[in-house]
């Protein structure tokens, strides 16, 4: 009766096995990445929420501290979650937001990376 006991649970975990290696990594955007790279430059603040709600505090800290745009608020809920928001000339957003369309914010264009292409062939004449 032993002998069944281990070879159901034998079974069990090589499905369980199974099902992890054919698992699948989340596809990760590259307009994001790319926005989570310029968010990166941003000055940030870390904060508590205490008993207002988190996008209330991070409110109530941009008027106390007078913080100009842009700037990146981490509010802390509770000891797990963490709350980002970005703070820009046309208000308050989510951070994933503005990762996903960095593009609509001009005080994050400035700080992208431009490429400078130099001249070919321009040396000394």
């Amino acid at each position: 009766m032993t002998t069944d006991f281990v070879a159901i649970t034998t079974v069990c975990s090589l499905k369980e096995e199974d099902n992890r290696l054919a698992r699948r990594r989340k596809r990760k955007s590259r307009r994001r990445q790319e926005g989570r790279r310029i968010l990166e430059h941003v000055p940030q603040y870390s904060i508590e929420s205490g008993e207002d709600k988190p996008v209330t505090a991070a409110r109530k800290f941009i008027l106390a501290e007078r913080i100009s745009p842009p700037a990146l608020l981490l509010v802390k809920r509770n000891e797990h979650t963490t709350d980002r928001y970005f703070w820009a000339e046309k208000g308050l957003f989510g951070a994933q937001y503005v990762e996903e369309n960095h593009f609509l914010f001009p005080s994050l264009r400035t700080l992208e990376t431009p490429l400078v292409l130099e001249p070919v062939g321009a040396g000394n004449r």
